[in-house]
């Protein structure tokens, strides 16, 4: 069986997060995705550090399985060579600066009307029209512009997740919007532009939160926990592990209060009987579960906290991450190639049964350029050359 993305050609204006995410999630499908890349810089990304054996950590993650061209697009020779590509790709995903597709000349509507197969994928920060849609946009920007950071933290220590949300979450839409899209040109003949605004999508994020507030709640922050439920935090246990567990409706809490930590006295008090109350007695239960926590060691904690049927779960870092024998035992390493040998790489993860798992490889700066400008000529030469594929 082929991958589900066989035969697509995926052209890629893009740096640092949102836009390559996208477009290696593609070619984890198969699809063909060339990188254009500016001459002698390319992905500012690439830069960041050379922790990966010379090569930055974030370049190593959102771009292994795609081709590397050095393209000036300004410039007439390689302008050519990127509208020949353009000609016969089948999306362009793009997340350069504010209206820069248009200043060059390829406005994504416009390149619809000369390509109607091509879908476009615009992602900005901020869209397109209102007071701020001509700013630069870096997920700590729109995490802080869209309350994430507000929620994230304690009270007057905003913090921003470790994890780039803002970019990731933009990254998952407009790689299910470029899915949608080449379904609906199998119906239509046509392609489309997708314009994707990170403030947006921080925005569909922040949902519970909008509503909680919109409707007269309040959003405090309450560190390594949730606002909007208790008990349901990190709590030391006696060999000095943490772990995370607590509750998320009445039955739970009932299981936890009368069969992991033995207080049938707290389950049938009526102060705590609903969420909503228990939210509101958060420092009290907490320190219920802390004093329970702290007499047990982790491993006997979780054993219990299974037995009730209670989630749980160990306070890890980075490190126990890259050694999580969950992954390691159901295979969810791999290793892909790049210019300084192999290097490892998760298993993306979503695949379908029996579709074919593409290990890529991470390409050197223009490493195709050469070749792509090759094969551009070749097109050219042919008869007809340059025409879409039907």
């Amino acid at each position: 069986m082929g991958a589900p993305l066989d035969g697509i050609t995926v052209v890629a204006l893009e740096q640092a997060i949102a836009a390559p995410l996208c477009t290696r999630h593609l070619a984890d499908l198969g699809a063909r995705v060339i990188k254009v890349e500016s001459p002698g810089t390319g992905d500012a990304s690439r830069h960041y550090d050379g922790v990966v054996r010379g090569l930055a950590a974030h370049f190593v993650w959102l771009n292994h399985g795609k081709e590397s061209a050095e393209l000036d697009v300004r410039d007439g020779p390689d302008r050519a060579v990127f509208e020949a590509l353009l000609g016969r790709a089948d999306v362009l995903v793009s997340n350069l600066a504010p209206g820069a597709l248009g200043r060059l000349g390829f406005a994504p509507d416009d390149l619809v009307e000369r390509f109607p197969r091509l879908v476009v994928v615009d992602i900005s920060g901020y869209g397109t029209g209102g007071p701020l849609d001509h700013k630069r946009a870096y997920d700590l920007l729109i995490q802080s512009e869209g309350g994430a950071c507000a929620i994230t933290g304690l009270p007057g220590q905003p913090a921003k997740p470790g994890v780039p949300v803002a970019d990731i979450g933009t990254a998952l839409y407009a790689y299910s919007a470029v899915l949608a899209a080449l379904y609906d040109r199998q119906r239509t003949g046509r392609g489309t532009v997708v314009r994707v605004a990170m403030l947006d999508v921080l925005a569909e994020m922040m949902g519970f939160a909008l509503n909680t507030v919109m409707h007269g709640g309040e959003m405090v922050p309450v560190g390594l926990g949730s606002p909007t439920v208790a008990p349901y935090g990190a709590y030391p246990t006696r060999d000095g592990a943490t772990v995370v567990l607590g509750t998320t409706n009445d039955r739970e809490w009932r299981r936890l209060t009368e069969d992991l930590l033995g207080r049938p006295d707290l389950a049938a008090d009526p102060r705590f009987a609903r969420n909503e109350d228990r939210v509101a007695l958060r420092d009290e239960l907490d320190a219920v579960l802390r004093e329970w926590c702290v007499r047990h060691d982790i491993d006997e904690v979780q054993r219990r906290a299974d037995e009730a049927g209670i989630g749980n779960a160990r306070l890890n870092d980075v490190h126990d991450l890259a050694g999580h024998p969950q992954l390691v035992q159901r295979g969810r390493w791999r290793e892909v190639g790049s210019p300084v040998g192999p290097l490892p790489a998760l298993v993306p993860p979503a695949l379908g049964a029996g579709w074919p798992r593409r290990d890529g490889r991470v390409p050197a700066l223009g490493e195709h350029t050469a070749a792509i400008r090759a094969e551009v000529a070749d097109v050219r030469r042919e008869p007809g050359g340059g025409a879409r594929r039907p």
